[in-house]
């Protein structure tokens, strides 16, 4: 009997370096999927992205969520080009598709790789490893707010972006987070805060985690003011195992731990609509990269590692642990792109993965 799983995959590589990465990393699961033949990606390609928006005036086709909703699972590459503004792009792209199919759970591991040098003294000694989850559908990120008084003369002109956290959105992203922390060696969730400052938002947010963690008896728990966190991931990152962060809180401390493992290129990311009531999505952390963009040297390990993240939430865990022992493989045996201490290419990455597999 044929056990084969197929998986419709949709594929928007988007802007800048993401058509490398994602092209590459499309290349790696088409050999993982010879070499294991349990699963056939089934890819169905956007040209969504900036190049679209200079073309229809506007980042993806009104019926782009609906097209979404068809496929199985997303690997989006990234998005940006120096001549359409940032806030256009990514609300027109990556949080519409975000928001509109309510992908709530943004996982960002922090994975130390062999091979790869890290500004944190004995990195590697100390067998480093930890996740943040990001609430990922309200918070900073929620798009209230406006702009008026333009009219006025001189600097009259005023912006208001409010910051929403509704007791729902708090719940479901701390559950998740101590649901996560259960399946760890090390069972511990840490809350990330500002209450002291922001007395409505993250004082909800407080008190939403504390009655979460009385069901939650068998976790470990702390309430890190986010200043105070950015340190302890410098300081004491040993203490980590699942952290806990609004929309802002999290997307900043998660790129500063990514940074600590070598480089955001390696960093991959999950966009979990967990009751899989419409696709999740699966990205790398970098950006589009403009300055470094078709010169064939992006690093694609973070899209890799996005890849076995999807390989996972498809029901593949094996296939998933096997691309990611080969990365290292192939990260042990120093092929490493520039921006972590190389001269490989985005290609030499792609064979040497591959190889490894």
């Amino acid at each position: 009997m044929d056990m084969t799983k197929l998986h419709k995959i949709a594929a928007i590589p988007a802007d800048g370096v993401g058509t490398e990465v994602v092209e590459a990393t499309k290349q790696v699961l088409s050999a993982l999927q010879e070499r294991h033949p349990t699963f056939e990606l089934e890819w169905h390609d956007f040209d969504w992205g900036t190049a679209y928006y200079e073309q229809h005036g506007r980042m993806m086709p009104e019926e782009g969520l609906d097209e979404l909703r068809t496929m199985d699972a997303i690997l989006f590459g990234a998005v940006g080009w120096p001549t359409v503004p940032d806030h256009i792009t990514l609300w027109g792209l990556r949080l519409a598709v975000c928001q509109g199919l309510d992908q709530w759970a943004n996982v960002r591991p922090v994975t130390f790789h062999p091979g790869v040098p890290s500004p944190i003294v004995d990195a590697h000694e100390r067998e480093l490893d930890w996740v943040v989850v990001r609430e990922n559908s309200e918070g900073e990120y929620s798009g209230f707010g406006g702009r008026n008084f333009a009219g006025r003369e001189g600097a009259g002109e005023v912006a208001v972006q409010s910051a929403v956290f509704t007791e729902a959105g708090c719940e479901r992203i701390m559950r998740f987070a101590f649901d996560l922390a259960r399946t760890r060696d090390r069972r511990k969730v840490s809350c990330v805060t500002k209450s002291n400052a922001q007395q409505y938002g993250m004082v909800l947010w407080d008190d939403v985690f504390a009655r979460v963690a009385a069901d939650y008896p068998d976790v470990e728990t702390e309430k890190v003011l986010v200043d105070a966190m950015a340190a302890k991931f410098v300081l004491r990152p040993e203490d980590l195992s699942v952290v806990v962060a609004s929309n802002l809180h999290a997307d900043i401390l998660s790129d500063l731990g990514s940074a600590m493992a070598g480089s955001l290129g390696l960093a991959s990311s999950a966009n979990l609509n967990p009751e899989r009531r419409s696709p999740s999505m699966f990205e790398p952390v970098h950006g589009s990269a403009p300055d470094i963009a078709g010169q064939g040297v992006a690093n694609p390990v973070g899209t890799f590692l996005s890849a076995a993240l999807m390989l996972d939430h498809l029901g593949h865990p094996d296939e998933a642990g096997r691309l990611r022992e080969a990365v290292d493989k192939a990260l042990a045996a120093d092929v490493r792109t520039r921006d972590i201490g190389g001269g490989a290419t985005t290609r030499d990455v792609v064979e040497a993965v591959t190889a490894a597999l």
